[in-house]
This record gives structure tokens, sequence and C-alpha cells, in this order.
């Protein structure tokens, strides 16, 4: 049985531990932020691939995420994860998505809010992150595997492997400038009887209302190299302002809630072998879309237990 370090308990981390757990490593996952500290925990979580890149590499792993997800919806509803209907609009025609082909069926939706022209309609998996960062955290134990906080300089050298998953925390611990923070805030309201989702990625930020059992997410931003986690009012009232429109029942909803991520992007997510290094980072706002996926191929990249 050979010794895993997996680096980063966000989705990622936490996925990939998991993964190399049931392939019968001993795995130990060590992070500066505990689960619900964080920028997974923020994700509204659709799964949907934003800024991740290549496509080809993306569009695999996007497949191999789906089919996991969507088969947790049927038998473990403690995963925290909801298959829902719900649709992308968009302001001028727009041809079909880039990852349709052997993704979830689309289909043009005619039933559009005011300014939009164009849309497709699909049933997507939805997941309630802190719920589903809990169940990750559980299932890591539940196969033997512990979860540390550690505040790391460097990345571990006392392991047969190193997996890292440390996000925009591979700028330092990979010596990656090329990872790039993209500032991400959302809102989080009551739920107003919501149980289908909506998502604008025309616009100069992608607006998406995305229902869970008991609140709705309401997004976002995009601001590329900005490190401020601070919620910033303004951004709340033009969030809640565009997401209004899309779901006019909105209008007046309690907030509950402010939170600010920061998706770690990268020109291509980086998952390759280096020595005794695996690194697995640079997914951008698609963490949750290709968690599964990229556990799937960091195990390859282990090798035997």
């Amino acid at each position: 049985m050979s010794r895993v370090i997996v680096v980063g308990a966000g989705v990622v981390g936490l996925t990939a531990a998991v993964r190399l757990l049931e392939a019968g490593h001993r795995v130990d996952v060590v992070a500066r932020d505990l689960p619900l500290e964080t920028t997974s925990v923020v994700a509204g979580a659709i799964w949907y691939p934003y800024l991740a890149f290549p496509r080809a590499r993306v569009g695999d792993w996007g497949r191999t995420s789906y089919a996991v997800l969507d088969a947790l919806s049927d038998t473990d509803p403690d995963a925290g994860v909801r298959m829902r209907e719900g649709t992308e609009v968009h302001r001028s025609r727009t041809p079909d998505p880039w990852w349709a082909d052997g993704g979830p069926a689309i289909a043009r939706e005619t039933a559009l809010p005011p300014g939009y022209v164009d849309g497709w309609t699909f049933r997507t998996p939805v997941l309630d992150m802190p719920v589903h960062l809990r169940w990750l955290a559980r299932r890591v134990e539940e196969l033997g595997g512990t979860i540390t906080r550690m505040n790391l300089s460097a990345l571990p050298t006392h392991a047969d492997v190193v997996v890292n998953c440390s996000g925009i925390g591979s700028r330092l611990l990979a010596g990656d400038r090329t990872v790039v923070p993209i500032r991400g805030q959302v809102v989080v309201v009551e739920q107003v009887g919501l149980d289908r989702w909506w998502l604008d990625e025309g616009g100069e930020h992608p607006t998406y209302v995305l229902p869970r059992e008991h609140e709705i997410v309401v997004g976002g931003t995009a601001v590329e190299g900005e490190w401020s986690r601070t919620p910033s009012p303004e951004a709340a009232r033009d969030i809640l302002e565009r997401a209004s429109v899309l779901v006019p029942a909105l209008r007046g909803a309690t907030v509950l809630r402010h939170k600010v991520g920061l998706r770690p992007l990268r020109a291509a997510v980086r998952v390759e072998r280096q020595g005794d290094v695996v690194h697995c980072y640079g997914h951008g706002g698609a963490g949750v879309t290709l968690a599964w996926g990229c556990a799937e191929e960091v195990t390859r990249l282990v090798g035997p237990a």
C-alpha cells in the first residue's frame, strides 16, 4: 500500500482522495483551509464547463463527472446532488454549446425572459456544496483517510506520491504564476419556490440562479486578477438586479448571506505527473464539473497501490 498525500481540501482534492482510497492507497489530505472554508463551498455548483481549458480534455473529464453525479443523485440522497432542469438564455441567436456532443441532451427553448431571443434547456446536476463537501469528507474518513489543517510553504516530501490539488495555492506550492484568481461573488437568498435553474453567460459577468432545497444561490461576477474576498455591496445589488430579470420572484427575496471565492484560472487545467508529484489544478469555474473525471485520471497517474 503506497502512501499518498493530497494537498487541498476543496472539491477537487477531496474527490481525488476518495478515488485513491477506493483504489487501495493510504491517503492523507492536508490543507490550509478545511472543506467548508474553501472556494468550493462558495460555488453555486452546477455541472457546466465554465472557464476551463482545453475543450477536448475538459469534455472527457466533464462527461465522467456528469455520469458520477447523476448516479449519486439516484443512489445517495446525503451527497447533496440533485438533477434539475433549467435554461441557459442568450440575447442573440447562438449555436449549440461546444460540449453538447456527448453531453446532456439539450432542447431549444422558446419560453424566454424579456430581452432574450435564444436559449436551450437541459437537465444537469446542481449541488448543495456545504452538504456535498461534508459528504466527501465523510467518505474520506470512512475509507480510512485523514483530513488535517496544515499551512504549507512547499509541497510535502514524506510520501510515496503527493497530489497537488491546491487550486490558486499552486502559485506558491507549484511555483506556477500562470494560475490567476477569477473573483466570484454570490448572494444566497431564501427559497421562493424555485425548482429550476437559469443561466446567462453572455454578459460582462455570468448571471445564474441555482435552487437548492432550502435556499437559492444567485450570481455572479468574474473579475480576473482580483484577490479580495470581501463581498461588494455594489456587486451584490447588480447581481440581484440581473438575476431578477431571469426570475422576477427574486425581487424582495430575503438575503441570507454574501460569499466570495477565487476561481483558479489557467490556460489549461494541469493534470500530469512530475516525478513523485501529480498536479491537478487550474480548473477555473469548473471544479465541480471536472472533479470526478480528473480524480480518475489522477488515480491512473498515481498507479497501483
